[in-house]
């Protein structure tokens, strides 16, 4: 019986055993090597990821200072405020950011300013001289001395956008950025153009200056790699890996090797491993001494292979945790927690080709009015505060199958799934609009934004991503064009529009660099009897080579968007200053666009010229709109207090037809109101026309103001408006604009018609 047991059943469940064990040992040793496999991939995976992230957020906190017209303004003044700069620029970089160094290189690359460490430096020759010469090859690359492999982390140009691929920043910078090897250290390093954001006019002729930062590898990027992507022990070094260590190659930006992100691996096969043997020898030695203890053993076995795969369980887990967060951070915006533009697009994708029959979605591009006055006056780090909050309301307006996305900058995107219909989508956009219109409480103050939407619908799922995404654009800048704080869908005829705009815009910096298509012609204004001139209104004309002569109406607008609007006033104001020198007994009207008042250098501009010219500022007289006012922002009641102190006279223009006029009169001082010329060619037409004018004029007179009315063109007004009171006339009725070289005969014939 005993020899049966053995060799019919102990022997044949002992060699079963035997080679079970075999397969069992052999099994969990090969899936502890697919798990450190698996777990080394990831982790080299990540770390690429983490220096790819950080090349792109040097250069994405770079272009928030680099492309900003104040700095470059501070760095073309003759004594550049350093004081100023630290705050602005490199203070905000070092401790924001996490910058090292920062650097500015003048345009002939000679530093001029660098702050290390939150510290200034005094010795910029020797302390400078490390980092300019470790970063000559991004200078020359930005500087166009030479040409190098594409590098997918800069913008250069001539670059195709393809070897962009990951770049933050937007098409307007120019910048070269590697990781080097920097005074023996690994480190980060971008070299950025410092040039104007297009709200002041273009860059200065010439080199521009150039913004170098260093973040250093092997500081507080190696401690986050350790706490959040888990790599034990990370460190970067110039040298090579020490024993036991992993790790992926540091190369420069020619793509040769310096140095080494190395590691402890994280190895949950090895260790799951190592604490198996033990056991599984004393099952295996049991087995082999005695069969009686079969039973036994298997079952021990049994209960110790399921506690091992438990483990393998909680480590396959955890890779997964891992590999989610590092999904989200490829695909979702750092500062607001939304979608990026990636994420964007592949939703977009999926949408395209799955919708609803009968249904409509939407692409809507959201563009914040008025930011850059925020972080003008509350700093960038009120900027992200405020687009924290955008972000969150917008996110509330929407349902779930819908997905919000910050682009860049101020611009969001929201893609609607499913509607019904237009109107749906039309509530949204109008929901989206009023939200943001509400104020913002950033850094204890109250902040007023605007929104302008851009909408192009699609039907059923069917349409190309790229021409939504691009019809999008063209619909939300006619919201921005047709007075901002609005939504359009796109139309077909907007297409033609904005390629007309981008025409008349490059036609207009062209006229801008000539003399002869630009004109200043004047129209009299005359005493509230209309027999006496008492001043002259400067307005510019455009003789087009092509569309003949072009009133201010065709083009302002474009100048404004395209932040030539100052060229274009600072030309007007020189030539009305000539004529007001010729004709020391007559005002000289100039009108400002409401764009201008954006700026805070606006009042230093005006006067300069006035003082350049020998004109007196009491004699000009400039005329603003209603829009100024309603901004209701610092900026333009202290630039308006400063033209006043310095002599010139405000208007305000096309009174009557803003909506909250009466209030803002009391807040803002100005000299006189224009009655908008639609009331005047009212008179005799509706009931209502003398009605509004006798009040504005009683209005204008309580508040101590000159009042003018502006379209005098009959007799019968000429004379319902003296009786009414009012102070000047202004139209068609007494010339036309004319040039400033038929004034004299202008002027006196009009006199002697007197």
């Amino acid at each position: 019986m005993r020899w049966n047991f053995v060799g019919l059943v102990a022997l044949p469940v002992a060699l079963l055993a035997l080679g079970l064990t075999g397969t069992v040992f052999y099994a969990l040793h090969a899936a502890a090597r697919q798990a450190d496999l698996v777990s080394a991939t990831r982790q080299d995976h990540e770390a690429r990821l983490a220096v790819d992230d950080l090349l792109d957020e040097l250069a994405q906190s770079q272009a928030g200072v680099a492309i900003w017209s104040p700095l470059l303004r501070e760095l073309y003044k003759p004594q550049p405020n350093w004081d100023w700069v630290d705050i602005n620029a490199g203070t905000w970089l070092n401790y924001v950011f996490a910058h090292d160094v920062d650097i500015i290189l003048s345009p002939n690359d000679s530093p001029v300013y660098m702050m290390q460490d939150g510290v200034r430096s005094t010795s910029l020759d020797r302390a400078a001289g490390i980092y300019t010469h470790a970063a000559a090859p991004l200078i020359n690359a930005v500087r166009e001395r030479t040409r190098r492999a594409p590098n997918r982390h800069e913008r250069l140009p001539g670059r195709p956008i393809a070897y962009q691929a990951t770049v933050r920043t937007s098409p307007s910078a120019i910048h070269a950025t590697s990781t080097m090897p920097v005074d023996g250290r690994p480190a980060a390093v971008s070299v950025m153009r410092i040039i104007p954001d297009g709200s002041d006019g273009g860059a200065p002729p010439g080199a521009a200056p150039l913004l170098l930062s260093v973040r250093y590898l092997d500081h507080s990027f190696v401690q986050r790699l350790a706490s959040v992507q888990l790599l034990a022990g990370a460190r970067a070094t110039i040298g090579g890996l020490r024993p036991s260590e992993h790790g992926v190659t540091l190369t420069n930006e020619d793509g040769r090797s310096f140095g080494t992100l190395a590691w402890r691996p994280d190895r949950p096969g090895q260790t799951v491993w190592k604490a198996m043997v033990p056991t599984a020898a004393a099952v295996l030695a049991g087995l082999l001494a005695t069969v009686a203890a079969l039973l036994v053993g298997v079952g021990h076995l049994l209960r110790k292979d399921a506690a091992s795969l438990e483990q393998l369980q909680v480590a396959n887990l955890e890779l997964q945790a891992k590999e989610a967060q590092a999904h989200r951070l490829a695909y979702h915006d750092t500062l607001t927690g939304l979608a990026n533009r990636a994420r964007l697009i592949t939703v977009l994708d999926d949408m395209l080709g799955t919708g609803a029959v009968e249904s409509v979605s939407a692409v809507l591009l959201i563009d914040l009015d008025r930011f850059k006055q925020v972080n003008d006056t509350l700093g960038h780090l009120g900027g992200d505060h405020l687009i924290r909050q955008v972000a969150m309301r917008l996110e509330a307006l929407v349902l779930p199958g819908d997905l919000v996305a910050r682009l860049g900058g101020d611009e969001f995107a929201v893609l609607l799934s499913t509607r019904a219909n237009e109107s749906a989508i039309e509530a949204v956009a109008a929901a989206m609009v009023s939200a943001i219109q509400e104020p913002f409480v950033v850094l204890g103050t109250n902040v007023h934004v605007g929104a302008s939407i851009g909408i192009a619908c699609f039907r059923d799922g069917r349409g190309d991503r790229t021409e939504l995404m691009r019809t999008a654009d063209i619909a939300m800048y006619r919201a921005k064009a047709e007075g901002r704080n609005g939504y359009r869908f796109f139309a077909a005829d907007m297409d033609e529009s904005v390629k007309l705009r981008r025409e008349i815009e490059e036609d207009l910096r062209a006229a801008i660099e000539r003399d002869d298509e630009l004109l200043v012609h004047y129209q009299p204004q005359m005493d509230g009897s209309g027999t006496s001139v008492i001043g002259v209104e400067a307005l510019l004309r455009w003789r087009h080579p092509r569309r003949g002569a072009l009133a201010p109406a065709a083009f302002v607008s474009v100048a404004e968007e395209s932040g030539l609007i100052g060229a274009l006033t600072r030309r007007v104001l020189r030539d009305a200053c000539g004529v007001a020198v010729a004709w020391p007994g007559l005002s000289v009207a100039v009108n400002i666009s409401p764009v201008q008042f954006r700026s805070r250098t606006l009042a230093a501009e005006l006067i300069a010229i006035v003082r350049e010219t020998g004109a007196r500022a009491q004699q000009i007289e400039l005329e603003v709109t209603e829009n100024v006012l309603l901004d209701n922002d610092e900026v333009v009641r202290t630039t308006l207090s400063a033209l006043r102190r310095a002599g010139f006279r405000i208007a305000l223009d096309d009174f009557g037809t803003g909506y909250s006029s009466l209030s803002y009169l009391s807040k803002f001082e100005v000299d006189k109101i224009k009655i908008d010329r639609s009331f005047i060619h009212r008179l005799g037409e509706a009931d209502d026309a003398a009605a509004i004018i006798h009040a504005v004029v009683r209005l204008g007179h309580a508040m101590g103001l000159l009042v003018t009315a502006e379209g005098v063109e009959t007799g019968l007004q000429r004379a319902f408006l003296e009786h009414a009171g009012c102070n000047e006339l202004q139209g068609f009725l007494f010339s036309e604009a004319v040039p400033a070289a038929a004034l004299r005969p202008l002027l006196g014939r009009l006199e002697q018609a007197a």
